[in-house]
């Protein structure tokens, strides 16, 4: 169980060094060549002249990692960290995730949490293993606030990602893994709840190399399952590890069990397999039946983990205390530290060039806002320092704004507690107050004008209308819903132009249903809310021309303005949602009326005739025009542009988009029949249907309009058995019917309003 250590060319140089220059007053020629050729390299830049007794950060920055838990609902990664925490000493006591205590888990900190008993928010804390200091962030698992996930894998240099040993890969597991992907990032996988009913780590293990396409293999071996789960075999160290105390603290290391001799040597040689198949080091020595020493071993896994080709994977129950201590290592030794992990920023001076960032301290200060949250202090402001030095007092320059502002105070996050420190370096995630940001801002010293590439943030589907229920409380009702948009990139506030009211868009039901809830809570304000209305969408499906002549004489100037053209739909696959090009060959409009006109057709589209929703995947084209000398203005034409995409718009075959979500339902094999007859009913596709033990998990893609209220009616037809989650697809073409009623409604509700 000892910790990892590793040596790196620059000690080895120094040592050299060193130990020249004690031995001998005088250097001999060779070792004075080399000495010259030494201070050559590393004398020319100022910043190098520490190099001579190795730069004071190195020791440091080799014992940091930065690791986020991420898995499906119900996985146990809450639990697991829990654990993390009492073993590192951080916590001195465990309390349970729905705790019956009424103290619940430590990284569940709102009280929504602890009574839902679901993390909503992902929370940063720290701990220290063997001499290591592990930065953890602990993300939720359900799919309505996948943008916690997305923001804490952007910042992360590795990742756990918890599977359930009974559940086995599950949709969010498969969501999560493709987040960690996007953003590169190394990862363990560690099999959970092995002291459940029906545990079962190889057909999990099977599952992630089918349906997550990992390349891994078990770097441990249970000592019994189910109720018998005893204790681990460790296949690199070849030791069987038992855990005893109250909570699993005392750890003692044993010979493996002779029974279970067989199955180790079996799995080992799979191990040495796989990960020789990525690693060339290891594979030489595999190929020529050459004994593999548990360093080796221990190494090449670490060169192909931190090469992102292998995924370890570790197994235990952090619920039942056994398989957490171990882990902690795999962290140490597989994960790497945050000079192994490659980060680029954006030049903003130079057309955005990506720029390798060193990830030292000795550079110039570049860090990211990554999530924000309101405390009592004020704004907190969670940022990865990502090179440099961030020092409290200091001034720190907001790129994306241009604003120079001084660090008031710097704390270290444990879940919603804070340690004040002075200043913090590189590789590090730390918290500061009173910064005015938004999530995803870049902060430098003010040298350069780099930015860190953004996050990826999804589309919200769905909206509601609320509104405060007394009137003396708008004040405090939009101040939640200023905090709130910044704190979330995928919470929307707009408000309806027809009836006035505030609109909130989201990920789905339960993210806003959260909000209203900590809207109340939080803020003490009661809001009513109205029925959930589904982001739809207009688009067109054929060409239509346009020529529309604006022309109106009042006293004085007039307004004249005419466009010619046509409005085409863009092709499919296509990135951008609105296009507008103009090919006018000459003068017939003046060039400084173009924006104008691109501004009416970019309004126009904002709400289209069907039902009044945003029109997408459009391109108008300009191809003529006229203007008056004295009567053409910017708003003439704007409005020549509005009313010509309005008349032509219907000629274009418009059609409503939905959105169309991809649901996996879970259910006992004998109500499966019913479950898709309710589907069908519901006008889902069924796009798979796999057997799962006695369980059948049903995928189809069905219209979010059709899924309101359906975790209450899959409950009363499964007996209360039945689960599902459902994730955004896409957007597509509502049948004929649909269409009509949607647009009769439209129609009906507009004079009543």
């Amino acid at each position: 169980m000892a910790g990892f250590r590793r040596t790196s060319t620059p000690r080895l140089l120094y040592s050299f060094y060193s130990s020249t220059l004690s031995h001998s007053s005088s250097p001999s020629p060779s070792s004075a060549l080399l000495l010259g050729n030494f201070h050559l390299r590393h004398s020319s830049s100022a910043a190098r002249v520490k190099e001579d007794k190795e730069p004071w950060w190195k020791e440091s920055m080799e014992k940091v990692r930065n690791i986020g838990i991420s898995a499906h609902i119900d996985s146990g990664k809450t639990t697991l960290t829990e654990r993390v925490l009492y073993y590192t000493g951080r916590i001195h006591e465990i309390h349970e995730v729905r705790g019956k205590d009424g103290v619940g888990a430590k990284m569940d900190s709102m009280d929504l949490e602890r009574e839902k008993g679901i993390t909503i928010q992902s929370a940063a804390t720290y701990c220290t293993w063997n001499g290591y200091q592990i930065n953890i962030i602990d993300t939720p698992g359900h799919v309505d606030f996948t943008i916690e996930v997305e923001r804490a894998l952007r910042v992360l240099d590795g990742a756990i990602l918890v599977l359930c040993s009974v559940g086995g890969v599950q949709s969010q597991s498969i969501t999560v893994d493709r987040q960690m992907r996007r953003y590169e990032v190394p990862r363990l996988a560690f099999i959970n709840k092995l002291d459940r009913m029906g545990a079962d780590p190889w057909k999990v293990l099977n599952q992630a190399r089918s349906k997550l396409r990992h390349h891994s293999a078990a770097v441990q071996v249970p000592i019994g399952l189910e109720e018998e789960f005893k204790g681990l075999v460790d296949l690199v160290q070849l030791k069987a590890y038992y855990f005893h105390g109250s909570n699993g603290e005392k750890v003692t290391a044993e010979e493996v069990p002779a029974d279970m001799e067989g199955l180790v040597s079996e799995k080992r040689r799979e191990l040495i397999e796989m990960v020789s198949e990525v690693d060339d080091k290891l594979a030489e020595a595999f190929l020529s039946d050459e004994p593999i020493s548990p360093e080796d071993l221990e190494a090449a896994v670490r060169r192909a983990t931190v090469a992102r080709k292998f995924i370890p994977v570790f197994m235990g129950s952090a619920f039942k205390n056994k398989g957490v201590q171990p882990l902690l290592d795999g962290v140490l030794n597989y994960l790497p530290c945050p000079i192994e992990v490659s980060n680029y920023a954006l030049d903003q001076t130079k057309n955005e060039e990506k720029i390798a960032l060193s990830g030292s301290p000795d550079g110039r200060l570049v860090a990211l806002a990554f999530k924000l949250e309101e405390g009592r202090f004020g704004q907190l402001t969670y940022l990865r320092i990502y090179e440099g030095v961030i020092k409290k007092g200091e001034f720190i320059v907001n790129v994306n704004t241009g604003k120079r502002i001084k660090v008031p105070r710097l704390v270290r996050m444990h879940s919603n507690e804070m340690e004040d420190i002075q200043e913090a370096h590189a590789g590090q995630i730390v918290a500061v107050f009173g910064v005015d940001c938004a999530s995803g801002d870049t902060f430098t010293d003010g040298s350069v004008k780099y930015t860190m590439t953004s996050m990826n943030v999804p589309e919200p589907v769905m909206s509601l209308a609320v509104q405060p229920v007394s009137k003396d409380s708008g004040g405090q009702f939009s101040k939640a819903l200023n905090r709130f948009q910044k704190e979330d990139p995928t919470f929307r506030v707009g408000l309806d132009p027809e009836s006035g009211q505030t609109i909130i868009s989201g990920m789905g039901e339960l993210h806003l249903d959260i909000y209203v809830e900590r809207i109340r809570r939080e803020y003490k304000v009661d809001a009513t809310v109205g029925k959930p209305r589904v982001n739809f969408r207009e688009t067109v499906t054929q060409r239509a021309e346009f020529d529309y002549l604006h022309k109106k004489q009042t006293g004085g100037q007039g307004q004249y303005g005419r466009v010619c053209g046509y409005i085409e739909p863009l092709p499919p696959g296509s990135t951008t949602k609105f296009e507008f090009e103009n090919i006018i060959v000459g003068q017939a409009i003046p060039s400084n009326f173009i924006p104008a006109i691109e501004k009416g057709f970019r309004e126009a589209a904002n709400s289209g005739s069907l039902i009044g929703h945003p029109v997408e995947n459009v391109r108008v084209t300009l191809t003529d025009g006229a203007s008056h000398a004295v009567d053409s203005s910017e708003l003439a034409f704007k409005l020549a542009a509005i009313y010509a995409f309005r008349k032509c718009y219907t000629a274009a075959r418009p059609v409503i988009l939905e959105p169309v979500m991809l649901v996996e339902v879970k259910v006992p094999t004998e109500f499966q029949g019913t479950v898709g007859g309710d589907i069908n009913k519901r006008k889902g596709i069924i796009v798979g249907n796999d057997q799962d033990g006695d369980d059948s998990i049903i995928t189809a893609h069905v219209p979010l309009n059709n899924m309101f209220g359906y975790s209450t009616s899959l409950r009363s037809m499964t007996q209360g058995k039945g689960e599902f989650t459902m994730e955004y697809k896409e957007h597509s073409p509502v049948s004929n019917d649909v269409q009509m009623q949607l647009v009769s409604n439209y129609k009906g509700s507009k004079p009543a309003e």
